[in-house]
């Protein structure tokens, strides 16, 4: 029988698990919530609780998989296999993540942060199309990333490579919570999306239904500014294009620096669809030169919530390297 490998991508809310073929296939998988009581001390216990459960109902053994790879929110450090500071996993103190799995399963394990294994999903089985050269942006909460360059996943010396959410994109801009102004979270964000809106919203006087909401004091989201902008809303349209403008800045520069195959766009807000992603290329040829224009393409994510799980199961495939 050919060696499994396990995937498992940690998030605040749940835990998602997979066990797939060497070739990235999924052929089973579940899903715990994460349990973050007590300083999240259950969390690691009853990850491996849930793998030596499902291997038994499985009837499969330790020896049947090449490993297991994770993905983590917070500061990964990748050798010892720790984590600190994900705090919405109430993970204040550093955690053994890979001694306590590999001593519980008695399978080995691999370790990195959240967005670096979506990228890594994404590039190996979904819109990167296993290219050696591949950017993946997730716009969520916040904004994340991941940078594959020359078939290798970027780290940099302090682990901060690929944190795309901490460009500059105005220098003028919104203070951001890592204590300087104008990151691309903070306009590109499903927050930051809203942030704009509300922002625009002060000096704008034409007719606009996401301006009456904005001005009688709803809530919006990130998906009302959007679906309003493709009804035709003139004030939701100026809204879209602002964060267009900022995303595809960003993207120019990723492309004029790395030169990558694509950049990739997902989380929550890439839900826009084409919606997002060509008013983003357009701004993204207005800011590279000709040769990245022609060779760097703008795509949407593929594979979903999936992402992170396949990704993780990947770093599995490097323990035996």
């Amino acid at each position: 029988m050919d060696k499994k490998i396990i995937g498992i991508d940690l998030g605040g809310t749940t835990v998602k698990f997979a066990i797939l073929t060497a070739e990235g296939e999924i052929q089973q998988k579940w899903s715990i919530e994460t349990n973050i009581l007590d300083e999240g001390s259950h969390i690691v216990p009853e990850i491996i609780e849930s793998i030596n459960h499902h291997l038994s109902l499985y009837n499969m053994k330790p020896e049947d998989f090449i490993g297991i790879g994770m993905g983590t929110p917070g500061s990964v450090d990748r050798k010892a296999g720790t984590v600190i500071g994900a705090y919405n996993l109430n993970w204040t103190t550093l955690q053994p993540v890979k001694e306590q799995i590999e001593s519980g399963t008695k399978i080995p394990f691999a370790i990195d942060n959240d967005a670096n294994v979506a990228a890594l999903g994404e590039r190996w089985l979904g819109a990167g199309e296993n290219n050696p050269d591949v950017v993946f942006i997730t716009l969520g909460t916040g904004v994340g990333g991941g940078i594959i360059a020359e078939g290798h996943l970027l780290h940099g010396v302090a682990g901060c490579a690929g944190e795309i959410g901490h460009v500059t994109v105005d220098p003028d801009g919104f203070m951001c919570t890592c204590g300087k102004k104008g990151c691309l979270e903070t306009v590109s964000s499903a927050t930051g999306v809203v942030r704009v809106a509300r922002h625009l919203a002060e000096e704008y006087a034409g007719d606009s239904k996401l301006k009456a909401q904005l001005d009688e004091g709803y809530d919006i989201s990130s998906k009302d500014v959007f679906e309003y902008a493709e009804a035709g809303d003139l004030f939701a349209l100026m809204v879209v294009d602002k964060v267009c403008y900022y995303l595809g800045l960003a993207c120019g520069n990723l492309g004029n620096t790395l030169n990558p195959s694509a950049i990739v766009l997902g989380g929550g807000v890439s839900a826009a669809g084409e919606f997002l992603r060509s008013r983003v290329e357009k701004y993204f040829a207005e800011f590279t030169f000709p040769q990245v224009t022609e060779s760097t393409s703008i795509k949407l994510a593929q594979l979903g919530n999936e992402a992170g799980v396949i990704g993780a199961a990947s770093l599995a495939l490097d323990i035996v390297k």
